[in-house]
């Protein structure tokens, strides 16, 4: 089971028996089994019936559709959703019960803190030069990762993982060239290259996140770190939390050796974008790790839909799967 990506405009999509057919201006170029597929994502200009998602959703395969210029999600269609209404019922009593929501809340973030201190150390030992640059935002994550046991509420967490995330910012500015121009997140649009790296995988992430609340049965708009406001999924935000620190270090070493490279990159009013050839070395490379993320976030889902039925405490957070 895999995914497929498409990235070119004035292809179509049609269905031929049990197989996806690709086609270019009218004429054939490529098949592709619905039994091997997992989910679609498609960027650009492509033509597709709604026979054709019809179809994928019944086969589980889901399908996520991005804008051709910034890659945000524009559309995103489902393929199977869990049946058991109950998970859904736990899961609002859950958001609703305020000791319950900080604890997790506790948890996701003391995840991504420590994941977030493994990775600038790792960075700091494979960049010797940038090691005494990276010496206060560790000391200071730390610092936050022992202040979560005082915090009394979510917005005191809330409050810990935004000062942890401005520490983290500003150690990781300093592993990138300075040619990359990289100094902090920022976004809507990204304004350099490795923010328009991130935010692609960011993106692709969160997608995976939804997609693995409904598997498990959750409702991808109730989170506990992330409060439920207006169109956002706020618990798929939640679950992709521990995991950035992952996504960031692979994108330091898509530049790191030079996957990615300045050249891919190009301006246009204001925004930083990544040009077609840079796209296909990224989805890739992404493929080869995307799975992996992909199933840690359905085990924690799972982990999730578990504890809210069943109250359990131990909640699983950590990633059995080496993606080093």
């Amino acid at each position: 089971m895999g995914t497929l990506y498409l990235d070119r405009s004035g292809l179509e999509l049609r269905i031929d028996g049990d197989a996806v057919a690709l086609y270019t201006r009218g004429e054939r170029s490529g098949t592709v089994p619905i039994g091997l597929l997992e989910k679609i994502v498609i960027k650009g200009e492509i033509s597709l019936t709604s026979n054709v998602l019809g179809r994928l959703a019944d086969a589980g395969v889901s399908v996520l559709m991005l804008s051709a210029r910034h890659s945000r999600r524009v559309a995103f269609v489902h393929g199977r959703f869990h049946n058991d209404a109950r998970i859904r019922l736990a899961h609002y009593r859950a958001v609703l019960d305020d000791e319950y929501a900080l604890g997790w809340s506790r948890r996701i973030v003391r995840a991504k803190i420590s994941a977030q201190v493994a990775f600038l150390k790792r960075a700091g030992d494979e960049k010797p030069e940038a090691k005494k640059d990276l010496f206060g935002p560790i000391a200071g994550l730390k610092s936050c990762g022992e202040a979560l046991s005082n915090a009394v509420t979510t917005d005191g967490v809330r409050g810990l993982e935004g000062a942890s995330a401005r520490l983290y910012f500003a150690g990781l500015s300093h592993l990138f060239p300075p040619s990359l121009q990289f100094n902090g997140r920022n976004k809507r649009p990204p304004r350099d290259p490795v923010n328009a790296v991130l935010s692609l995988a960011y993106t692709l992430a969160h997608h995976e996140a939804v997609r693995a609340c409904h598997l498990a049965g959750l409702d991808p708009l109730l989170g506990f770190l992330h409060k439920p406001a207006w169109g956002r999924e706020s618990l798929a935000c939640d679950l992709i939390e521990p995991f950035r620190p992952r996504l960031d270090a692979w994108v330091w070493g898509l530049f790191r050796e030079r996957i990615l490279r300045p050249e891919d990159f190009h301006r246009d009013k204001g925004a930083v974008l990544l040009g077609k050839a840079g796209r296909h070395r990224f989805y890739e490379a992404y493929e080869a790790k995307g799975p992996v993320w992909s199933r840690a976030l359905i085990r924690l889902a799972r982990a999730l839909a578990s504890s809210v039925t069943k109250k359990t405490p131990d909640l699983f957070l950590a990633d059995e799967e080496d993606d080093s």
